[in-house]
């Protein structure tokens, strides 16, 4: 199944609140990207069928290891290319918000480039 943009949003999202608390549920999904519950309820349901979550009886959202490996690509996107930005310049704000955009589009092509240019292949 191919991820769009909103559900790596969504993956992202999930991946970042795990690692700041260990137990993520879809409010906290929706307050961190400024969501409604039903956004959230159905694009849970999206990656759950797609097999990248996984919800417990307490309502506690896992990635699943695809789920992960795929939330750590993009995470991996943004990080580096927010970092990129800055070291051009660009102020923090801006940087990350551009390579929230970036972070989509790229190919793994480019962006491998990017990372090796940078040393970080």
């Amino acid at each position: 199944m191919d991820v769009h943009e909103s559900g790596e949003m969504y993956l992202e999202a999930i991946l970042v609140l795990s690692k700041r608390s260990g137990f993520v549920r879809a409010v906290d999904v929706g307050e961190y990207l400024g969501y409604s519950k039903p956004s959230v309820s159905r694009a849970m349901g999206i990656l759950r069928k797609g097999g990248y979550i996984q919800t417990d009886k307490d309502g506690a959202i896992q990635l699943t290891d695809t789920g992960r490996a795929y939330a750590e690509k993009i995470y991996e996107r943004h990080t580096l290319l927010s970092r990129v930005l800055m070291q051009l310049g660009v102020q923090e704000a801006v940087a990350v918000a551009d390579a929230c955009k970036i972070e989509h589009a790229i190919s793994d092509e480019s962006f491998q480039a990017i990372k090796r240019h940078c040393g970080k292949a």
